[in-house]
């Protein structure tokens, strides 16, 4: 398989159809994982049946212990997770598989997103900036969104970067922490590549986000939490360089919940 999608579940049956119907129709080779974490909403009822997915239905501790359950069952070159709640847009795979072949020295790829509402309509954009250590440690926004990473297998074969389980919302930041930290090699994509659905019961919405954002900001230095606003300042004029707040209109197309079986195409004012 070139690409392994890891996309860990928990009662989101609704939203879970969208995101798998997203990567199914990416017309590359294409291995999706599920880990479903023993849902009682109804997913158990058809999950297992879908022959887009291979589906695991296990008790899991938490989020990322569950992306870890299936990075290592993953067959794929290229990795990637993708929560229930978001969503690839058309011919992301292609492109991203593209880039590799350019960069084979690049083992991570970080593409544009696109936050929506729960009709699929545009609220605001996230183009991804390669993440400084800084930054990403005691600031309450990354510069990238997760469900825009896309990683060589290398990355936790060679380096063994799983995703630290003991963290519920925020281990992607102590991920990408560590990419710094190794000097990955790390490259944009350069365009959208995926959705993130505001539904209201994000994990990343949550109390914990809070607990665990304080708690990292904490063990940062005591120069760069005084220095924060600084550093905020700074990603935000590498953002205006970059020209993210000049983002032009365009039109998108995606899965919704009253057309699951069909994208619908919008557009982006």
């Amino acid at each position: 398989m070139q690409f392994s999608i890891i996309t860990p579940s928990f009662r989101s049956s609704n939203w879970l159809k969208l995101c798998i119907a997203s990567v199914a129709d990416q017309g590359v080779e294409v291995e999706h994982i599920v880990q479903d974490s023993c849902s009682d909403d109804g997913a158990q009822d058809w999950l297992p049946l879908d022959p887009r997915v291979k589906a695991f239905i296990e008790k899991d501790a938490g989020m990322y212990d569950a992306i870890n359950r299936g990075l290592r069952r993953a067959s794929g070159e290229i990795l990637a997770y993708l929560n229930a709640d978001e969503q690839y847009l058309p011919g992301a795979l292609a492109a991203v598989g593209e880039c590799f072949r350019q960069h084979p020295e690049t083992e991570v790829v970080f593409g544009d997103v696109m936050v929506v509402d729960r009709d699929g309509g545009c609220l605001r954009f996230r183009q991804a900036s390669v993440p400084r250590r800084y930054h990403t440690w005691v600031s309450d926004n990354l510069s990238v969104s997760s469900c825009g990473i896309f990683f060589r297998r290398s990355l936790i074969e060679k380096r063994g970067l799983f995703f630290d389980a003991g963290f519920q919302s925020l281990g992607d930041v102590v991920w990408m922490l560590k990419l710094v930290e190794q000097r990955v090699p790390m490259k944009l994509l350069g365009q959208f590549a995926s959705v993130f659905t505001e539904t209201g019961q994000n994990l990343g919405q949550g109390p914990r986000t809070k607990q665990e954002r304080a708690r990292l900001v904490a063990a940062a230095p005591a120069w760069a939490r005084c220095a924060r606003p600084l550093i905020v300042l700074h990603y935000r004029l590498r953002r205006l360089l970059a020209g993210h707040y000049l983002q032009k209109p365009f039109r998108y197309s995606l899965y919704t919940l009253a057309s699951p079986a069909a994208r619908v195409t919008m557009t982006a004012a």
